[in-house]
């Protein structure tokens, strides 16, 4: 063990490029989702959802679902009526601008009275087998008395629109303003420049490999619930279904087992999971559920949708004066626990960027339409602030004649400032901007984009380079487990409640483990995703994974090795203030003396071992760590892409791209690639191929994957990645997260680059997604330049 320890850190310590252990089982096909579950007995459900946008439910005739073969049971909303309406969460702290409450209309899991977007729930229909529901289904007739619809947000804030909810006055949910208004206008009055852009961050569907899929069960003894399920963390899902049922937190488990994506979808809950657990409570039996594809276009929350207007003010000199932001998010028919958060208070604090802006004032109106309600989605509102300000710049560059590159360097916040304190209430505590982005021009080889130009030129293409260089606001992080369970087996069991849907946590969480306490890396095994086995747990989400688990991880080994040092000091024969703790043995000061951490765990549990140690002593070296919170990181990096769009097609082929970063301490550089390849790809996809669309009846006319576009291998050019680590100073491991950094960002790097294309055409801005369509209407609705 002397000898292996130190190769053992080496070859697998942080900052080492060590494959995901779990992806062997993966490949050979031996992953357990939760539609691979069956569980003995186990009826199916499916789902009746309206195929109208917006109705009056008069009633739901059940009789001929009933009649159909093998269908056991039927529900609706009254059926329902003893559960509590879905959970608000952190939307309930939300605020109006002039300080009054958000408006929160209360939903059931089963549309009661009324059906407000394609695919709303109305009824679950339960059979002995799966096709046995479906046909169930479609016999259920729901009586609907169709209502004027509007699926458009500014439309639905327009004096006279349809009302969705009768107790929302002209469907504004929340009207938030932040900032400093005074300070702006004062800043726009002297400004020498101001620049106006409108950008819309296209709605999307998130399509994760995985559709939603759930198992419910029932135990009447304890009058326990159980659900099995795809999320992104089961102790947040748990209080939340508690929340849903009407119960204490304890009469409800949620395990979840692998998790095929999410990008944010997967953390809230759905009203099928309160359906199918009534019907779990109602039959006495586990009743099972998997969504199809094309109900999860309708049903699973969609992200990003809003549309900003931004104005900034700038000096003759080209320094940034002043940011002000308006703008209008969509959140469908009903509300996601988190959305107005992302919608609101992530813009402006992603917008600040990493320029110097010394004013920010932002306004944001969120909407209720007849659509499908949107969620958090791989960046929840930090790609589109973030997308608004390098828009604003690259386009304040070109009313100016100022170089973008330079009027960057000139408003970067420099080193030598931080800690800097932004105004929209932020404070960057680490990293170097400027070096950042010299990397990536560097990397990019900026300097050769003109020779590149006029080959593309040569071939009739035209070429463009863009620039997307972002600092990101974490999440906090809040209450984190992490524990240390020492097993016979020689293993270690960690236990925390983020949850590993694609990150790569076994492996990155068994680096740190290992180099902090000197454990074998492969004696590691995580435990996630069982809410029964935590106290604490906040999921994963908003790229603070690393910073709360690791967190949580760091603070269980300190209670290691100080319950540690006295049993090792008794098996010594030493005493405690001599004993040392340094690569996974205790040891007696200035001597060859210890023994192995491992070792102490076995010695432990000998009982002439055991019965030999004086009161007050530990019996285990177990331990139940919570980590409270830590502040949020500011991950940032700096992205250079470059298109070529055929002119005579519209069509925009991405050739090259190349990405700076800073994620502070890397812990495992090939996981933070390939986090960082699934971002940028994911933007890609927004920025070039992905729209959802709805039509003036709020019908989805972007319905599958026939009419909507998801990226493939070809659209996306090999990525050349460098990490600059700046370690931040808010955690103990200094790391900064990276799971939503590629969309941050892509999405500016690549629409900047087809503007810059087409700019030599007279187009000086295009809304995402730049489709071959948008790009060969703009190109010939706009005389070229001379």
């Amino acid at each position: 063990m002397d000898e292996s320890t130190p190769l053992m850190t080496a070859k697998f310590g942080m900052g080492q490029p060590v494959p995901r252990t779990e992806d062997p089982t993966l490949l050979r096909g031996e992953g357990r989702y939760t539609d691979d579950l069956a569980l003995d007995g186990q009826l199916h459900a499916a789902i009746v959802r309206s195929t109208m946008a917006h109705g009056v439910l008069r009633g739901v005739d059940v009789a001929g679902a009933l009649e159909v073969p093998g269908v056991v049971a039927v529900y609706t909303a009254k059926d329902l009526a003893w559960t509590a309406p879905m959970p608000a969460n952190i939307a309930a702290s939300m605020k109006n601008a002039d300080g009054s409450a958000m408006a929160i209309p209360q939903r059931k899991a089963l549309a009661e009275d009324r059906v407000r977007h394609v695919g709303d729930p109305i009824a679950l229909v339960v059979a002995e087998t799966a096709a046995a529901a479906r046909e169930g289904a479609e016999a259920v007739m729901p009586d609907i008395d169709v209502l004027p619809v509007v699926a458009d947000p500014e439309a639905a804030l327009a004096e006279g629109a349809p009302a969705i909810w009768d107790e929302v006055p002209g469907n504004r949910a929340v009207t938030w303003a932040s900032g400093d208004a005074a300070a702006c206008e004062a800043a726009f009055a002297t400004a020498a420049h101001v620049t106006r852009l409108r950008v819309v961050s296209n709605r999307v569907v998130v399509a994760p490999l995985e559709p939603r899929a759930a198992i419910a069960t029932y135990d009447p003894a304890d009058e326990r619930f159980t659900l099995r399920l795809g999320s992104q963390g089961t102790f947040p899902m748990r209080n939340l279904l508690a929340k849903a049922l009407g119960v204490a937190p304890e009469k409800v488990r949620v395990l979840t087992g692998q998790v095929g994506g999410s990008f944010g979808m997967k953390s809230a809950i759905y009203p099928e999971y309160v359906a199918l657990l009534h019907a779990a409570k109602a039959l006495g039996k586990p009743v099972r559920w998997t969504d199809t594809r094309s109900e999860s276009f309708v049903s699973d929350h969609h992200g990003r949708a809003v549309t900003l207007d931004g104005a900034l003010a700038l000096d003759a000199e080209g320094n940034f004066l002043a940011l002000k932001i308006e703008g209008v998010a969509d959140l469908g028919a009903y509300l996601n626990p988190v959305a107005p958060l992302f919608s609101t208070i992530n813009i402006p604090k992603n917008a600040m960027g990493v320029y110097r802006t010394p004013a920010v004032h932002a306004r944001i109106t969120c909407a209720y339409t007849n659509t499908t309600p949107v969620g958090p989605y791989r960046g929840a509102g930090r790609p589109d602030g973030n997308y608004l300000m390098e828009r604003l710049v690259e386009t304040a560059a070109a009313e100016m004649g100022i170089d973008p590159l330079e009027l960057r360097r000139r408003n970067h916040v420099r080193p030598e400032a931080l800690p800097y304190a932004t105004p929209a209430g932020t404070t960057y505590d680490s990293g170097d901007f400027p070096a950042i982005f010299e990397a990536a021009l560097a990397a990019a080889d900026v300097d050769g984009f003109s020779t590149r130009r006029e080959e593309s030129e040569a071939r009739g293409l035209l070429r463009g380079i863009g620039i997307g260089h972002y600092c990101e606001v974490t999440a906090l992080v809040t209450a984190e487990m992490g524990g240390l369970r020492f097993e016979p087996d020689g293993s270690v069991t960690l236990l925390t409640g983020t949850l590993d849907y694609g990150q790569g946590h076994a492996t990155a969480f068994a680096q740190v483990l290992s180099e902090k306490l000197g454990v074998p890396f492969e004696a590691v095994r995580l435990v996630q995703g069982d809410s029964d086995r935590l106290v604490a747990g906040g999921g994963t989400g908003g790229s603070k994974s690393l910073m709360a688990s690791g967190a949580a991880i760091v603070g269980a080994v300190d209670e290691v090795i100080e319950a540690g040092k006295p049993l090792a000091a008794h098996a010594l024969e030493a005493a405690p203030v001599d004993i040392v703790f340094e690569n996974g043995r205790f040891a007696i000061a200035g001597t060859d003396r210890s023994i192995a951490v491992l070792e102490l765990a076995a010695r432990l549990r000998e009982e002439g071992f055991a019965a030999s140690l004086p009161d007050g002593l530990a019996r285990s070296l177990d331990v139940t760590h919570v980590h409270d919170t830590s502040p949020s990181a500011y991950p940032n990096g700096c992205h250079v892409a470059e298109v070529e769009i055929d002119p005579e097609t519209g069509v925009t082929k991405l050739v090259r791209y190349v990405a700076a970063n800073d994620f502070g301490v890397v812990v495992n550089p090939l996981l933070v690639e390939g986090q960082l390849h699934g971002g940028v790809v994911q933007g890609i996809g927004q920025a070039l191929l992905e729209r959802v669309v709805y039509d003036e009846d709020g019908q989805l006319l972007s319905g599958s994957f026939m009419d909507y576009g998801l990226p493939r291998a070809d659209d996306a050019p090999f990525f050349a990645v460098e990490n600059l680590e700046f370690p931040a100073t808010t955690n103990p491991l200094g790391v900064k997260g990276c799971g939503e950094a590629g969309c941050a960002g892509a999405l500016p790097s690549v629409m900047n680059a087809v503007v810059d294309a087409l700019r030599p055409r007279g187009v000086t801005h295009m809304d995402m997604p730049a489709t071959p369509q948008r790009v060969w209407r703009a190109l010939r609705a706009t005389p070229a330049r001379a």
